[in-house]
């Protein structure tokens, strides 16, 4: 039997058809048609139907269909409530595609929940009963794992650690408040910390990288510039990693996980990041003991396997 595991974004949705051993045996990707949901229930349903058919596998061999979402999504798992990258607000796509696929079962969630769960079963998470994710992109997306399941809030609402308060009246936030950890912790944070710190420095390698162009500094060049010795882009980038520490060192100290995993692109940095990051996080942990703190190792399935795996989510 096979699970259809969908990775709904702005840009491309990602379908992948993963068998018992939660391996992609088969894949696809189709743009984000930007329409009203039910043209986008349509073109997902004809991708999926085309998917099938190139790998030789009936509907009647499909146990489930997951799809995860960048936005919130009601408690009963049915509605995407926000989505803005998407442009679906109070959309119910889940019934959509139920729909469309009547003998099916359908399953939705948020995608930072569903990479957590790609982690739980096939990741950095195998075997844990306790664990969090971080993904560092965009935005600060996370994932609870709590009793070996998705947690999904005590009333089934979500969980935003990306919206927990780090810095008083600080940087706003795309959520209309100010100093939320994603406005710190997200790559946008660090570039939008980058192009001022090169506006203030025009003798730093990152002014010159840049050529001057504060809209060619991103994560990815305040980092290189780091790593190359340039004091300014240095600073930058310890001042953001006092920021990630304290979010980690709160997550440890709150939840007292066995793993806390860090995904997104920013970990591109490898130990450049991870092993400072692992000093500070010690010095701010309440325990003397914390659990492990690690690179998320799924990657770009993590979406597509996650969602997969809602069936067996919600069963246990």
């Amino acid at each position: 039997m096979y699970q259809i595991g969908v990775d709904i974004g702005g840009t491309n949705i990602k379908i992948g058809l993963v068998d018992e051993q939660l391996e992609i045996v088969a894949r696809s990707s189709i743009p984000f048609p930007q329409a009203a949901g039910e043209v986008v229930a349509d073109k997902l349903a004809e991708a999926i139907r085309a998917l099938l058919a190139e790998a030789g596998v009936t509907e009647q061999q499909l146990e489930s269909i997951g799809i995860v979402i960048p936005g919130s999504i009601d408690p009963s798992g049915k509605t995407i409530i926000d989505a803005y990258n998407l442009g679906f607000h109070g959309v119910s796509f889940q019934p959509m595609m139920a729909g469309r696929f009547p003998k099916t079962p359908v399953y939705m969630a948020n995608d930072a929940n569903g990479a957590a769960l790609a982690e739980l079963y096939k990741g950095a998470f195998v075997g844990c009963k306790t664990a969090v994710l971080f993904t560092l992109g965009t935005g600060l997306g996370g994932g609870i794992i709590l009793n070996g399941r998705m947690f999904n809030g005590g009333l089934n609402q979500g969980v935003e650690l990306g919206h927990a308060y780090l810095v008083d009246g600080g940087e706003a936030c795309t959520c209309g408040n100010h100093g939320c950890m994603e406005a710190y912790c997200s790559a946008t944070g660090l570039a939008r910390d980058g192009r001022t710190a090169m506006l203030a420095h025009p003798e730093s390698m990152l002014a010159k990288m840049s050529g001057g162009d504060e809209t060619r500094v991103d994560a990815r060049l305040v980092i290189d510039c780091a790593k190359a010795g340039d004091e300014t882009a240095k600073a930058v980038f310890d001042a953001y990693l006092g920021r990630l520490s304290s979010a980690c060192a709160s997550i440890f100290n709150i939840l007292d996980p066995e793993v806390l995993a860090i995904g997104g692109g920013v970990c591109g940095a490898g130990d450049f990041l991870f092993e400072p990051l692992q000093q500070l996080v010690t010095d701010k942990c309440f325990y003397k003991t914390r659990g492990k703190l690690v690179p998320a190792v799924m990657g770009n399935d993590a979406g597509v396997i996650g969602a997969a795996m809602l069936r067996r989510d919600a069963e246990q």
